[in-house]
């Protein structure tokens, strides 16, 4: 190595050790934050499974609700998390969130067919219990409008697999698969409300 290079090593040191922090607080307000908001649903079982249960059942009522409901959640839902982000409080938001995986697996196993406003007012109600979640959750470094975008994303893409799911019903095995689905959804509900409703006992 050349005396010149040698000279020019502690400033090239020091200009990427001063130009850290600004990347890596960049990374956790906007990049961390929508990392988050992505993850955030997908690491919740109890979210999880609602969220594809509302695909599917969307599926099996056919249009418009295929497509209005799975739109629905995620628009309300997003409407729940400035309420969790504010810190408006709501009643048992994890036994709603649990009774919501309970309610649309049963939806599911049962192939139960509503008016199309009804199924989609019992969609926004839980929506808004699994939006509050994801608000109040929100990490401290993130940045809050990245992190909702991250969880409406990821709502939307777990609410199109229940809907590719779905489209099994247009097969009479696939539609056994589905309702048998759908009751281990509903099982998995009923599991997470009695472990609800203990912890808040």
């Amino acid at each position: 190595m050349s005396l010149r290079s040698l000279r020019t090593l502690p400033l090239a040191a020091a200009a990427i050790l001063l130009s850290q922090p600004a990347l890596a607080h960049e990374q956790a307000d906007v990049g961390g934050g929508l990392a988050a908001g992505l993850l955030h649903p997908l690491t919740g079982a109890d979210h999880l499974i609602a969220m594809v249960a509302v695909g599917i059942w969307g599926a099996q009522l056919g249009a418009p609700a295929i497509w209005v409901l799975p739109i629905t959640f995620p628009l309300v839902m997003a409407f729940g998390g400035v309420l969790g982000i504010l810190h408006v409080p709501l009643p048992m938001p994890e036994v709603v969130i649990a009774l919501s995986a309970l309610v649309l697996g049963g939806a599911v196993a049962l192939r139960l067919k509503l008016p199309f406003a009804a199924a989609a007012a019992i969609v926004a109600v839980f929506a808004i219990f699994h939006g509050h979640a994801h608000g109040a959750e929100l990490p401290g470094s993130a940045n809050p409008l990245a992190y909702g975008i991250g969880f409406v994303v990821a709502t939307g893409l777990l609410h199109l697999c229940g809907i590719v799911i779905g489209t099994l019903t247009r097969w009479p095995a696939g539609e056994r698969i589905v309702q048998g689905l759908g009751a281990i959804i509903a099982l998995l509900g009923g599991y997470f409300l009695l472990h609800s409703l203990g912890a808040s006992a």
